[in-house]
C-alpha cells in the first residue's frame, strides 16, 4: 500500500472500532477488498500529481486504494459522521494527500472543492447516483474522467444503444456530452453488506464538445417527452411538448411513425434544434 498508508489497521477492524454498520437509508454497501479497490482506482488511469474527488467515501476502503496507486490528491465526500471518524485517521497517515468533505454529494459545489480539470472515481451510494449523474452532466468543464459505479441494470441504461429495451433518457443525455463504457462487472459477494444487485464500473469520458448541436433544456425536454410514453409512435408521445408533433418531426427529418428507442442521439438533436 506504499510507505504512508503500511501502518494502517484492517479495514474490518476500523469498521468494528467506530460502530460503523452500513445504512440503506444512506445506499452504503462497503467494498472491503483491496485488489478489487485499487482495481477500479487504476481503471481512472495514471493518478499521479492528479486530483480525484471521491463521493461516498464510506470508511475509506476506495480511498485508500486511490492513495496508494499514487493520487496526488484525493478530496474525499461523505455525510455519515461515523464514517468521517474513519476516515480521519487514514487522513492522519495520508501527509496531506487527503481532503474530507462533510457533506451531502448532491449539495455541495465542486467548483469550490478541486482544482480543474479533475477526476471523479467513486462507488456511488445507490440511492442518489442518477440525480448525482444528471447533476455532472451539466458540470462537465470540471472532469476530465470518471470511473462511476452504478447498479448494472443502470450501466446497461447508460451505455446502451438504439433499438432496445435499455435505452432511455438515460443514454441520451449521458452519450451526448461523453462516451461511455462499461469495464467490469463487481459481484454482490464483493460488498459488506451483500446487495441484490450485481454492480458496473462505467468509464465516462467528456466530450470536447456535445455529440451534436442542441440546446440542452430542449433536448431534455425533448427526450423526456419521448421516453415517457416510449411505447407509443413519436407523433403521439410528442404531443406533450408541441400542438403539432408530425410538422416537428418532419422538419427533423424523421418520420412520424417511429418511436422513442429507434432515435439516434443525433436524431434526438436533430428533434431538439426543430423544436427551437
Amino acid at each position: 500500500m506504499g510507505e504512508i498508508l503500511s501502518g494502517l489497521p484492517p479495514l474490518r477492524e476500523v469498521i468494528a472500532r467506530h460502530g460503523i454498520r452500513a445504512t440503506k437509508a444512506l445506499g452504503q454497501n462497503f467494498l472491503l477488498d483491496l485488489n478489487l479497490t485499487r482495481k477500479i482506482a487504476r481503471a481512472g488511469g495514471e493518478l499521479r500529481g492528479k486530483t480525484v474527488l471521491e463521493i461516498g467515501a464510506g470508511p475509506g476502503g476506495l480511498t485508500r486504494a486511490l492513495l496508494a496507486e499514487g493520487a496526488g490528491h484525493v478530496v474525499a465526500v461523505e455525510r455519515d459522521r461515523r464514517c468521517l471518524a474513519a476516515l480521519e485517521e487514514l487522513a492522519a497517515q495520508a501527509d496531506g494527500r487527503l481532503t474530507l468533505v462533510a457533506a451531502d454529494a448532491l449539495d455541495v459545489d465542486e467548483r469550490v472543492l478541486t482544482p480543474r480539470p479533475c477526476r471523479i472515481i467513486a462507488n456511488l451510494p445507490y440511492n442518489i447516483s442518477t440525480p448525482l449523474l444528471f447533476k455532472w452532466l451539466g458540470r462537465l468543464d470540471l472532469f476530465e474522467h470518471l470511473v462511476l459505479m452504478f447498479q448494472k441494470e443502470v450501466a446497461q441504461r447508460i451505455v446502451a444503444a438504439p433499438g432496445g429495451k435499455a435505452y432511455g433518457r438515460l443514454s441520451v443525455m449521458t452519450q451526448w456530452r461523453c462516451r461511455a463504457n462499461a469495464l467490469f462487472d463487481v459481484p454482490p459477494r464483493a460488498f459488506t453488506p451483500a446487495p441484490k444487485v450485481t454492480s458496473t464500473i462505467i468509464g465516462l469520458e467528456p466530450r470536447p464538445e456535445p455529440l451534436a448541436a442542441a440546446r440542452a433544456e430542449v433536448l431534455e425536454a425533448v427526450v423526456a417527452a419521448a421516453f415517457g410514453q416510449r411505447r407509443k409512435m413519436l407523433r403521439s408521445s410528442l404531443k406533450q411538448i408541441s400542438a403539432d408533433p408530425v410538422a416537428l418531426l418532419t422538419a427533423a427529418g424523421l418520420e412520424p411513425t417511429l418511436r422513442a428507442e429507434n432515435l439516434t442521439v443525433e436524431e434526438f438533436c436533430a428533434l431538439a434544434r426543430a423544436f427551437g
